[in-house]
């Protein structure tokens, strides 16, 4: 484990970023342009870089510092929070947030994260695109579904449903460009390819699923089992205080890959004899169907990683 001499804390907005040193105590507030981010990627060599997720906006910044190789570690905005309130700090601004991000560093000794490959970061984008347009056409049908049950038979409510009707059609034509973006970036990559062949080799896992476990997931294989589950939002939680017993709870982790491996585990649940028969045990147990879901997720995300370690196809078994 690397400690840092120098920890920088950086401020992410959409036009600038507070930087704060936590050795001289010098901030600085600097515009978001390439020449301005490359100058203090620079001046930031041998130090650690401590900024948050901030939407996309931290992109150019890790950019320019991965270009001059610095050391950086994109934390997680609710921990930074609750880091800030356990030192006492309950103001919120650009300037404070640097300072903590910068001692939040330090005091944990943060751990550099790893620079992602370009195409990794371009299948995650697509994938996000994909999200984002799978709850869009959700939402339009939605409404459409409203619209034909309303009690309302005017011109004007025949027009409103044609236009939600034709937005669909629009949305659905780009998740089906998108999706065939993601195919083709996945099949032109050797290794992205073969690892999506073993993920589909499993009941309930297809294209979709398995493009979201590439790229919302790139650990897998690497990591043991109770990282990949707290990762993927699947680890039971305690919640005990002296003789009480709180119940256990998922909570935390990535939540769109949530979502993918609880689809999954509920797929192969119905079409899986192994995990059919899993989930039978523990709903005749009195397990409640999503906790006992939920299981099955967190059991086949074991049995995954599993298998993209030792690059074998799926087996019930």
């Amino acid at each position: 484990m690397t400690l840092h001499q120098h920890v920088l804390g950086v401020d992410v907005a959409k036009d600038w970023i507070d930087a704060f040193q936590l050795s001289s105590g010098r901030h600085e507030h600097i515009a978001t342009t390439k020449q301005t981010l490359a100058r203090f990627a620079k001046g930031a060599k041998g130090a650690l870089v401590v900024l948050e997720a901030s939407g996309g906006y931290e992109r150019v910044l890790i950019e320019a510092l991965t270009r001059f190789k610095v050391d950086f570690v994109r934390v997680n905005p609710r921990h930074a929070r609750e880091f800030a309130r356990s030192t006492g700090k309950l103001a919120k601004t650009d300037r404070v947030d640097a300072a903590l991000l910068a001692r939040m560093g330090r005091a944990l000794e943060l751990q550099p994260t790893p620079p992602a490959p370009p195409r990794q970061v371009d299948l995650q984008d697509l994938v996000a695109r994909r999200d984002d347009l799978v709850g869009m056409i959700g939402a339009e049908r939605n409404r459409l579904a409203q619209c034909r049950h309303g009690s309302a038979k005017g011109a004007a409510l025949a027009a409103v449903r044609a236009e939600i009707a034709s937005h669909i059609t629009v949305l659905v034509r780009h998740r089906a460009a998108t999706e065939a973006r993601i195919a083709t970036l996945i099949a032109a990559d050797p290794a992205l390819a073969e690892t999506a062949r073993l993920l589909q080799s499993v009941p309930g896992i297809g294209p979709a699923i398995a493009a979201t476990i590439l790229a919302r997931l790139p650990e897998i294989g690497t990591l043991d089992r109770r990282k990949l589950a707290s990762l993927a939002g699947l680890a039971p939680q305690a919640c005990d205080s002296g003789l009480a017993r709180g119940k256990r709870r998922v909570w935390g982790g990535r939540p769109s890959l949530t979502r993918a491996l609880y689809l999954a585990a509920f797929i192969a649940s119905r079409h899986d004899p192994s995990v059919k028969a899993f989930r039978a045990k523990l709903q005749s147990a009195g397990k409640p169907v999503k906790v006992a879901i939920i299981a099955c997720a967190r059991r086949l995300l074991t049995t995954l990683a599993a298998m993209i370690r030792d690059r074998k196809e799926y087996s019930p078994a």
